[in-house]
């Protein structure tokens, strides 16, 4: 093993101190609050006296030499991998074969704890809809020393000289997008078939509701100190019942957006060359089988990439081939005049409006890093606004390609209208390619999260072999092309997931940790907004998750 020299994040509680430093090194030497008493969750009272919120010192390896340090609860690598999959990083290429794993992933951005006293000036959605009234804007003082204790001695692991990613707003902006507007694109027409023209009314609510629950994330973040990720906050609302439940649930949504891209790969190339087959013995394998299996191993090397800074890179062109796919689309239906089937359309689809619920909803699955995004802001007094800009772009981009799409292609639109597209067409090939491209880039970033996870449960002597690495991440890819091969529906699928866990992670459990974690400080118009939103998560999980299980089964 390398000797190497790493050191700890410790976030404790200054006890002595009469100065606050900000990012800058400016000193304030106003108190933020009073020393009032105050009460945590559990009835316990407490003097705050006013003293920074916790301060970050570098002590040894040695962990035995703090008795405040405390493991970090699995997935610790969470973070790390969801900073790099969310936005892009510095690039630095290095195969699986780190020495330890607190190097997983490489280096990443990541910002420092210090970073959550963010401006007092708050937009009016801020005010009237989230906080509270004795929420302030570094709420981390708001809170009992006791509850900051039990939630900052946390331990967090870093290299010697942690780098802090701070990023402006349009790059936040431009982060977003890429995030949110992925392959639920392609089926947005879809989505219009499946609910009728009235259902597309469904998409705007679910713009709605995100925007406010990606806000409320924001709060739940600055609710404690230390809290840095989803699973942080999960943690904080609920225990390490809540860590696991939320991380498995991003997890398990992360590796079927794999077994997605899988799908997609092999219906695209399949309709670029669908006389394509391979026979193996007496078995022959058909153009979808045999394109999911190439793409399934042209993907794998990628995989295998510890430090997969450059792919994200490539993934960053991922809003570039967004605008691309919808310039095609319209190009094929305004200027080649494909021309229109609006005669063939419906206004209301109520048999099939739950399976539209989950593919309106998975539009909308970017929470998982919204967190991240806030975190690596330079002024975080702006997510609000970035929030609004990406929402209001991708609601815009997904409404115009689901309108015109449905319009041209009408009861006969498929799962992904790059499907419907005349194949002689230039701008028809290059839609196609150009969908076959983004998740060879996106593949790697996507499933890394979900194999970092399963690495920290190897044991600790073998944790040096780049071996079981190699065996997980194969393992994990093999399972996406199996269950690909199982259920090749896409749409059915996509709404599947959006139904069941996009549901779970941008609905329901925002609003939960909200209200768990701030208890007491919010107003009975914001709790019963929490609830209600809640309600229609849950509604809505569960119709579409039957209704897209019960076609799947007929189907298989």
């Amino acid at each position: 093993m390398d000797n190497m020299e790493s050191d700890y994040i410790f976030l404790v509680e200054t006890e002595n101190e009469d100065k606050e430093t900000n990012f800058d090194g400016d000193e304030d030497k106003d108190k933020d609050f009073d020393g009032d008493e105050d009460k945590d969750f559990n009835g316990d009272e407490d003097k705050d006296t006013g003293k920074d919120c916790y301060s970050s010192i570098y002590a040894d390896n040695d962990s035995h030499s703090n008795p405040n340090s405390l493991d970090p609860s699995w997935p610790r690598s969470y973070r790390k991998s969801m900073d790099l999959y969310g936005r892009v990083a510095s690039s630095s290429l290095n195969f699986l074969g780190s020495s330890n794993l607190s190097m997983l992933g490489g280096s990443f951005l990541s910002s420092s704890p210090n970073r959550r006293c963010t401006s007092k000036t708050l937009t009016s959605l801020d005010a009237h809809l989230l906080l509270p009234q004795e929420y302030n804007s570094c709420s981390d003082h708001s809170l009992p020393k006791h509850s900051r204790g039990s939630s900052a001695k946390r331990l967090l692991q870093n290299e010697k000289s942690p780098q802090t990613g701070k990023i402006s707003f349009g790059q936040a902006v431009v982060n977003g997008v890429n995030l949110l507007c992925g392959v639920g694109l392609l089926s947005t027409p879809y989505a219009v078939k499946q609910g009728g023209w009235a259902g597309l009314s469904i998409l705007s609510f679910f713009c709605v509701v995100s925007f406010y629950t990606g806000i409320l994330l924001r709060c739940c973040l600055d609710s404690k100190p230390g809290l840095q990720s989803y699973p942080d906050i999960g943690q904080a609302a609920f225990g390490i019942i809540g860590r696991l439940v939320v991380s498995i649930a991003l997890y398990v949504e992360l590796y079927a957006s794999c077994v997605e891209f899988i799908i997609l790969e092999s219906d695209n190339l399949s309709s670029l060359f669908p006389y394509a087959h391979l026979n193996l013995g007496g078995y022959q394998l058909s153009s979808h089988y045999l394109f999911a299996i190439i793409i399934t191993l042209i993907v794998l090397p990628s995989v295998w990439l510890r430090d997969m800074s450059v792919l994200s890179y490539l993934s960053a062109c991922g809003v570039f081939v967004t605008i691309l796919l919808v310039i095609c689309l319209f190009w094929v239906g305004l200027v080649d005049s494909v021309g229109f089937q609006t005669e063939s359309t419906t206004i209301l689809n109520i048999s099939t409006l739950p399976v539209s619920i989950g593919l309106y909803g998975y539009c909308y699955a970017g929470h998982a890093v919204l967190p991240n995004i806030y975190m690596s802001m330079e002024k975080k007094s702006q997510y609000p606004l970035v929030l609004l800009a990406c929402f209001t772009i991708c609601t815009l981009l997904y409404a115009g390609v689901a309108v015109l799409g449905y319009m041209m292609f009408g009861e006969s639109t498929e799962s992904q209208f790059t499907l419907n597209l005349p194949k002689n067409l230039f701008a028809s090939k290059i839609a196609v390619w150009a969908t076959v491209f983004s998740p060879l880039t996106k593949y790697a970033l996507t499933i890394s999260p979900v194999a970092l996870s399963l690495e920290e449960l190897i044991p600790l002597k073998h944790q040096q072999t780049r071996f079981y690495s190699i065996l997980i991440r194969t393992t994990l890819v093999i399972s996406t092309l199996l269950v690909g091969l199982s259920i090749p529906f896409f749409g059915l699928v996509l709404s599947l997931i959006g139904s069941l866990l996009t549901m779970l992670v941008s609905l329901i459990f925002p609003c939960a940790c909200f209200l768990r974690l701030l208890k007491g400080k919010i107003t009975r118009f914001q709790g019963s907004l929490c609830v209600l939103t809640i309600a229609i998560g849950i509604i809505s999980s569960v119709f579409g998750t039957y209704t897209a299980l019960s076609k799947i089964i007929q189907l298989l």
